[in-house]
């Protein structure tokens, strides 16, 4: 039967996050389409039908940014909002990498969930994503402070708060200060949106933050 809903495909291993995720969003106006594991989406899904889908990072077999992956392959040119529990941060970033619109860490409130289905399906019709022009993110990241832009290039390289603190001899609550102050500056309103405009601007290298802030050896000291 022919519906005008925007369909919103829910791919997780757990039977309760499926049905509770299908009843926010069936209840909001959407159509949605269960799925419990990546094989299973990838056979039964029409890749032609518009849709966003709503990936779990960590399911048993294919996993999240596996499947994200395969998707890019197969052709399946839908927006992607990632499923994260506590302590995926590094596996976040790397689907903020790979193009997933927002990533969700379990359990996400109503409406941040609400909130990034819409942004999903506004960046389908957008054909050009301000936040990913380099030059337009250079000026915004020019708007930070020295060790703000240095926290933010830590978070891009998917360091947790710990290590961050660690490497650059601040305490983890001041990285949550200046991370706070960065998305501000910014102008975002979610973490994945900082993101973008940090991955635009060329940061989150690895290899820079280690030689930038990797502690000097004694036998190296002038």
């Amino acid at each position: 039967m022919p519906t005008d809903r925007k369909l919103v495909h829910v791919v997780d291993d757990e039977d309760s996050i499926r049905r509770s995720l299908d009843f926010l969003l069936s209840t909001s106006g959407y159509q949605v389409k269960r799925w419990e594991d990546a094989q299973s989406f990838l056979k039964g899904a029409d890749k032609f039908e518009p849709a966003c889908a709503m990936i779990d990072i960590r399911m048993p077999g294919m996993d999240g940014l596996e499947l994200q992956r395969e998707m890019k392959t197969r052709g399946f040119n839908f927006p992607i909002i990632v499923l994260t529990g506590h302590g995926d941060v590094s596996m976040a970033v790397q689907a903020i990498q790979g193009g997933a619109i927002d990533f969700l860490e379990k359990p996400a409130d109503r409406k941040n969930i609400l909130d990034a289905v819409e942004a999903a399906f506004q960046s389908q019709a957008d054909s050009e994503d301000q936040r990913n022009r380099k030059e337009w993110a250079i000026g915004q990241i020019g708007h930070l402070t020295h060790r703000e832009r240095e926290v933010l290039d830590g978070l891009a390289c998917g360091y947790p708060n710990k290590t961050i603190a660690y490497d650059l001899g601040i305490s983890a609550r001041t990285v949550e200060v200046y991370r706070a102050n960065a998305m501000e500056k910014l102008d975002v309103a979610s973490f994945a949106d900082a993101l973008r405009i940090a991955f635009a601007a060329g940061m989150g290298s690895e290899r820079r933050w280690l030689e930038e802030h990797t502690l000097i050896s004694p036998d190296q000291d002038a």
